[in-house]
């Protein structure tokens, strides 16, 4: 089963940045499109941003967009996710998801999906 692996979580001041990792090590990232989901406590996953395979198209929710950014570095089998200017509500549990294409709407529908990571806890707190 393919697996992936998030890193880089853990307390940020608000306003402050923070930059998360996805990688796998059974096989290449640059094949598939990744998207980064949220899920704080009582909430509903929700789907932040989305990078295609082919092309590099990005795509963003309206709740993070101009805030958090998603690249790629192929070379390090790597997905990032930047968050700038975080605040509280940022707080929760990110997760990376696998697919072969972006689904538009960032659907966290998770059978969509052919690999999920175990996600990292963001903590946004003064």
């Amino acid at each position: 089963q393919l697996q992936l692996a998030e890193s880089g979580g853990g307390l940020v001041q608000p306003g402050g940045s923070l930059r998360l990792s996805c990688t796998a090590s059974e096989f290449t990232l640059d094949a598939y499109a990744i998207t980064w989901f949220r899920q704080a406590p009582g909430e509903e996953r929700e789907g932040l941003s989305c990078i295609n395979a082919e092309n590099d198209n990005t795509f963003y929710s309206k709740s993070v967009k101009g805030r958090f950014t998603i690249a790629r570095d192929n070379a390090k089998n790597t997905v990032y996710l930047q968050l700038n200017n975080v605040a509280p509500d940022d707080t929760a549990v990110y997760y990376c998801a696998a697919r072969d294409r972006c689904i538009y709407e960032l659907t966290a529908i998770t059978s969509l999906y052919n690999a999920w990571g175990q996600g990292t806890q963001v903590t946004v707190s003064s």
